[in-house]
């Protein structure tokens, strides 16, 4: 599957870099969140669930 992937950071990401780009996608199981390190942008990258990802921010909030 090749697809261009539209990334963007959070608008919570400090401004020191230190932050992770998601872009949404698909996978062959389905929809899919994509992940990175925005300091390495041409570096490895995964993806989840749409629902893992929900379920990881609901979390993050507390």
């Amino acid at each position: 599957m090749n697809e261009t992937l539209h990334w963007f950071k959070s608008s919570h990401s400090d401004d020191g870099g230190n932050c992770v780009e998601v872009a949404l996608g698909r996978r062959p199981e389905g929809a899919a969140v994509h992940l990175r390190d925005s300091k390495v942008q041409d570096g490895p990258t995964f993806a989840v669930e749409p629902s893992s990802w929900s379920f990881f921010l609901a979390y993050a909030a507390g």
